[in-house]
């Protein structure tokens, strides 16, 4: 554990990131930025993965930028403020990019960056009575670096009413707008998490990553030859693998995958 991660490896194929900065309600600086981005750029690399939990320590899931590093920003260059963002961007896209499924683990309140970290999270679980919020305009800023993965998220009509207005919207909200995909009792958040990584361990895991590139790559796309051609290759592809043709015999069979086993 460090002064800002707790990662911790539960199984082999199994992989917890808690943000471990409850005094300052997991707010992030630089090195919470640097380490987050390590962290996942390690994780994807571990073949044998095929769940990353990303959750936070106390009260907060997290708060967005740490008040002190916010002071220090306010002395920075032009040049000096765009290697700060542009590190956060790059912690951002590890994260969505990360070819293992992430699975956000929100326990509490949820601002600025924050909702950039569950909105780059494949599936998302919240407990009732959380609060959601895009803040940054109520400091003359603006949710620039998260802002393509906010949108793709709750979609424009959304993002243009709390991007503007920075209003708190609930954990009920955020699952209407698709932010989150389940909102449970606090006292059920682990166990609904835990069902979802079930759920995605009964799955073949060749396969459930490329369902995930697969959502990213045709996500608004139009379905022009080309998509189709690819959409194409892609299932013979992996109706050609081992995984696919063991997966196809399984079922057929009526026996258990080998992943399963």
């Amino acid at each position: 554990m460090s002064p800002t991660l707790d990662v911790r490896q539960t199984s082999p194929h199994v992989a917890e990131v808690w943000l471990n900065r409850p005094e300052v309600r997991n707010a992030f600086n630089d090195g919470v930025v640097a380490e987050l981005t390590e962290t996942f750029t390690a994780l994807a690399a571990q073949e044998d993965l095929r769940a990353i939990v990303l959750a936070g320590h106390g009260k907060a899931f997290c708060a967005g930028a740490d008040l002190s590093w916010m002071r220090s920003m306010a002395d920075y260059t032009w040049a000096q403020n765009h290697a700060d963002a542009s590190a956060l961007a790059q912690m951002l896209w590890t994260l969505w990019s990360c070819p293992v499924p992430v699975v956000g683990r929100i326990q509490g309140d949820c601002y600025a960056g924050g909702v950039g970290l569950a909105a780059v999270c494949d599936v998302v679980v919240a407990a009732e009575g959380l609060h959601f919020c895009l803040s940054e305009a109520k400091l003359g800023l603006l949710p620039a670096t998260i802002g393509p993965y906010v949108v793709r998220a709750i979609g424009e009509p959304a993002a243009r009413r709390y991007f503007l207005t920075a209003e708190r919207f609930s954990a009920t909200r955020a699952a209407q707008l698709g932010l989150v995909h389940e909102v449970v009792p606090a006292e059920s958040l682990d166990a609904k998490v835990a069902e979802i990584v079930a759920a995605l361990m009964a799955n073949g895991p060749a396969a459930v990553k490329a369902c995930k590139q697969l959502v990213k790559d045709v996500a608004g796309q139009p379905i022009t030859p080309l998509v189709r051609e690819d959409t194409a290759r892609r299932i013979a592809d992996i109706r050609a693998s081992i995984e696919g043709r063991e997966g196809v015999r399984a079922f057929l069979d009526k026996r258990e995958p080998s992943w399963k086993c």
